[in-house]
């Protein structure tokens, strides 16, 4: 009889502390995260992420293309800027706006400008940010990301850890701007 009872206290006690365990960010926290957005390497702070409902648009000279399943990416591809000449290192001079590539979360958009052949702005105008776990783990990985772009001029960026979802979109992404950049 002893053990039963033992048995169900142990029971209620764990049901207790399942339900009673925390999983997100209060309300309050919440909040104060949406005011956080990532900074760029520039003098200006990143635009916050587009509404759901919007999308890129293409100029006539970019040319849109639904992405294969393998990559994630989707159409709504745009460059914009001086298509001076290229330099030694295939960059033209411009703004380019990369395929925004689907995670899990949600989709990540990277934007590059470059000058002198060399990569001197990144934005990520679209990213992960409906609650207030994505926008903690944003507010953190997507400065890292950006600031390791400018320093290593291409697409071979270290993942963040924590961020592994963003972080690839962030890779794809900017890999369709480079290559719009390049083409």
């Amino acid at each position: 009889m002893k053990r039963i009872v033992y048995a169900l206290m142990a029971t209620v006690t764990g049901l207790v502390l399942l339900f009673s365990y925390r999983t997100s960010v209060a309300p309050e926290a919440a909040s104060a995260l949406s005011d956080v957005a990532p900074v760029s390497s520039g003098t200006t702070a990143a635009a916050p992420a587009p509404t759901p409902s919007s999308t890129a648009t293409a100029s006539p000279s970019a040319s849109g293309s639904s992405g294969s399943a393998a990559s994630g990416a989707s159409s709504g591809s745009t460059s914009s800027g001086s298509t001076g000449q290229t330099p030694s290192s295939g960059l033209r001079d411009g703004t380019y706006t990369g395929a925004a590539a689907n995670t899990r979360y949600g989709p990540v958009q990277v934007q590059i400008t470059v000058s002198g052949g060399s990569i001197t702005d990144v934005q990520v105008p679209e990213y992960p940010s409906s609650n207030g776990r994505d926008q903690q783990i944003n507010s953190r990985a997507l400065p890292t990301l950006m600031d390791e772009t400018i320093q290593a001029q291409s697409a071979q960026v270290d993942m963040v850890s924590g961020a592994t979802y963003t972080s690839t979109g962030y890779r794809t992404s900017l890999q369709s701007a480079l290559d719009q950049a390049r083409s």
